[in-house]
């Protein structure tokens, strides 16, 4: 039997990339009924390319589940920096879940969770019975390499992907995918609006976790570093700590999923029509 392999799929991430990667024309693809689909169009030519890439036996897609989640209710600011999402992207939200389920292909998502906890818990839960790729935008998703997971981040362009495996990553940062997290419990995340520790930047906390190890290393030789680093860190304790964990991908969400009922097999018919009534007539050649 040939070995399984799991595509574990960002859709927020990637139906964002679609959305922006069309919309800056200006000129937003619609059917004739007015409905826009620019971006399930595009996320449906990303999604073909992952899946020819990488040749999956089962897919997943996951998805954030509205705005508020434990994070936002650990710390205010959480993602608060966030504009709304554009007016012609709130229809094609649920759209894309519409055509991601005419492929067969479960959509996954947990009220209070990110997409992310998802694609954790599920890399989790599945390691032992396939190697599993995550496709995404996002470089948190490092944390979760390991040697039975590899994170494909996708680069500008379609069909553009750097892989990280744990030998990739220790090859171009230096990093272990756990030290991931330190260094964002450090410096933050402007994306997702946590401060990690006041005046300490990427450059600094990359030196010191590479020097200490971890945060822990890094607090139990305080004395080893410099004064002004010092009392950077020592003034900003709680949100280190706090930051560290908002930046932890949860690992333990309550999802119940079987391997067996996501096998990559659809019915061509079926998507067929979907692409009908979405007026895709240039992709129906992705669909053998």
């Amino acid at each position: 039997m040939s070995q399984q392999r799991l595509l574990l799929v960002d859709g927020m991430a990637i139906l964002f990339r679609a959305y922006f990667a069309t919309s800056f024309t200006g000129s937003i693809r619609r059917t004739s009924a007015g409905v826009p689909v620019n971006a399930v169009h595009g996320f449906v030519r990303y999604f073909m390319d992952a899946i020819s890439k990488f040749d999956p036996t089962h897919v997943i897609c996951c998805w954030d589940m509205g705005s508020k989640t434990f994070r936002t209710e650990q710390y205010d600011g959480y993602k608060s920096n966030r504009p709304d999402a554009p007016e012609d992207l709130i229809p094609q939200f649920e759209l894309v879940k519409e055509v991601v389920a005419s492929f067969n292909v479960p959509n996954l998502g947990i009220e209070g969770y990110e997409a992310d906890d998802c694609i954790g818990t599920l890399s989790m839960m599945f390691k032992d019975q396939a190697d599993i790729v995550i496709v995404t935008g996002d470089h948190d998703m490092l944390q979760l390499v390991d040697d039975r997971v590899s994170v494909a981040i996708m680069k500008k362009g379609i069909g553009n992907y750097m892989v990280y495996t744990p030998a990739v990553l220790l090859e171009e940062r230096q990093l272990t995918p756990l030290q991931i997290i330190d260094l964002k419990g450090l410096m933050g995340d402007t994306s997702d609006n946590y401060p990690g520790v006041k005046g300490i930047g990427e450059k600094t906390a990359l030196k010191l976790i590479l020097e200490h190890g971890s945060i822990e290393g890094l607090l139990a030789n305080l004395d080893a570093v410099s004064k002004t680093i010092r009392a950077k860190i020592e003034a900003d304790l709680d949100m280190l700590h706090l930051s560290r964990d908002l930046a932890t991908i949860r690992r333990d969400a309550p999802l119940a999923a079987e391997l067996a009922a996501c096998g990559w097999c659809y019915e061509r018919e079926m998507v067929l029509s979907k692409f009908e009534e979405l007026e895709f007539r240039s992709l129906v050649s992705l669909i053998s």
